[in-house]
């Protein structure tokens, strides 16, 4: 286990900012965080924290050696994914293709029981991505091996993302300020994420785990529904809190990183989802898969073919089952439907909004199911499990709590543009020179935020369901 929520928040957080804060120097700033964040990753996997020192290490010196040739780099940039590739295949999927092996071939090889490393694909993706951005010469290579270390192990957004690319934070780690603005805007971002795991994401995950784990007899349509609902607002909040929770946290350290989440569950088709979903995810594979395979320039076969690649190993990062092959591979589907039969982009905005919530919803189940049968059972039982007896209505009645009625009505108000809309709002007010009334709103709002940040504490120190889904990933 990585430190709890409670350890991370009441003790690592505050002693690790103290100290940046007196720290004088950028060098000795950089310094702190690479120790905090060996010691972070150290703390539940003292083992692992070696493996990363040693991905850091190898990319470094592959970056190294790309960048004193002109001639013979290839060679050196495809043993770079080799052994970025062959870590993932090591640690994250040996049990996965054993299985396979012994289901499809009848065979009887024991499974290495290998521990996945917190964070693996996260962090193996930001080091690839180094690499190959050197070999591109979009970035100069990095002399120095801390800094790559700090790049590749930087602890707010080492275990859930997003995924940030070297050349968006090169600059900071020679330069950047810190200021009270920025440090006071990073908490309430901070605080903002928080709330949307602890509060509405463990809410709702709590409400979907019920349903998954329930008897088929006690799946009716209704619970069906239920769980579907449930798992995409728990999972949306659960991933969006922690991305909120790491850009907070890089700004409150002086680090800009870019929006992973734009709102969506208001998508108008299926490829302005993915504009919006796990953005650093999806610009990652368009930039190094994608565009590498020829994207769209070779033919209509071959765009197909590249985009079913992309969304097959979209689904495959996500964790070693078939179950998240299937629902990467059901997106890419909707993808080329919606390319090749363009009717649905001119239907009115109502129908596709509705459409795509449709085609996400469904093909988050199968994401959260355990099995494939599981997935489909769930599926079947959302479109045509009309029965009802006193077993599903005994569970469905049994979730529907005050408190997450009230959560299921904030996740759905949460998931309009909120704070593009706030936006707006505080241009508005500044071009008619209202300053004054937006200060008051700000800072209600900061003590919106720690009141938030101390309910969230209560809540933690009082419940033992604090799920972490993107563990596996």
């Amino acid at each position: 286990m990585i430190f709890s929520s409670l350890e991370f928040i009441c003790v690592f957080l505050p002693i690790v900012f103290l100290l940046y804060c007196i720290v004088p120097t950028i060098r000795l700033k950089n310094a702190l965080l690479i120790i905090a964040s060996l010691i972070f990753y150290a703390y539940g996997e003292p083992v692992y924290v070696l493996l990363m020192l040693a991905s850091a290490l190898v990319n470094y010196l592959f970056a190294r050696a790309i960048a004193a040739m002109e001639k013979g780099r290839k060679p050196i940039l495809a043993g770079a994914v080799i052994a970025n590739l062959g870590i993932l295949a090591v640690f994250k999927y040996a049990d996965f293709f054993v299985d396979t092996c012994n289901r499809v071939f009848s065979m009887q090889i024991a499974k290495p029981g290998i521990v996945l490393p917190v964070g693996i694909s996260f962090f193996t993706f930001q080091a690839l991505s180094y690499v190959i951005d050197v070999y591109a010469k979009r970035v100069d290579v990095q002399k120095s091996f801390f800094k790559v270390l700090l790049y590749i192990s930087f602890f707010p957004q080492l275990i859930a993302g997003p995924i940030v690319k070297y050349r968006d934070i090169s600059e900071m780690m020679q330069e950047r300020k810190m200021d009270s603005k920025m440090i006071a805007s990073g908490f309430r971002r901070f605080t903002c994420g928080l709330g949307k795991k602890v509060l509405i994401a463990n809410t709702m995950g709590y409400v979907a785990d019920q349903v998954f784990a329930a008897q088929s007899s006690d799946v009716n349509a209704c619970v069906a529904w239920l769980g579907a609902i449930t798992y995409m607002f728990q999972i949306y909040y659960d991933f969006s809190g922690y991305s909120d929770m790491a850009i907070g946290l890089g700004k409150m350290f002086g680090f800009q990183f870019k929006e992973n989440f734009q709102y969506p569950y208001g998508a108008v088709t299926v490829q302005d989802f993915w504009h919006k979903w796990h953005i650093s995810l999806s610009t990652w594979f368009k930039e190094y898969l994608y565009i590498p395979l020829g994207g769209n320039r070779k033919g209509t076969a071959r765009t197909c073919l590249n985009r079913l690649i992309v969304f097959f190993c979209t689904g495959l990062w996500h964790g070693a089952n078939w179950t998240f092959v299937l629902w990467g591979l059901w997106h890419g589907m909707f993808l080329l439907f919606e390319t090749y039969v363009p009717v649905i982009k001119k239907m009115p905005k109502v129908v596709t909004r509705l459409y795509t919530l449709l085609e996400v919803c469904v093909g988050f189940v199968m994401f959260r199911a355990d099995t494939l049968s599981q997935g489909a059972f769930m599926i079947k039982q959302m479109f045509s499990g009309f029965v009802t007896n006193q077993a599903a209505t005994s569970l469905a009645w049994q979730q529907l709590t005050p408190w997450f009625i009230v959560m299921i009505v904030l996740a759905v108000v949460g998931a309009a543009p909120i704070r593009v809309i706030a936006d707006k709002v505080r241009e508005q007010v500044v071009k008619e020179e209202v300053t004054g009334t937006w200060r008051t709103v700000d800072i209600l709002l900061y003590v919106l935020s720690v009141l938030l940040l101390a309910w969230c504490v209560i809540r933690l120190s009082g419940s033992t369901y604090n799920p972490f889904i993107y563990f596996r990933f």
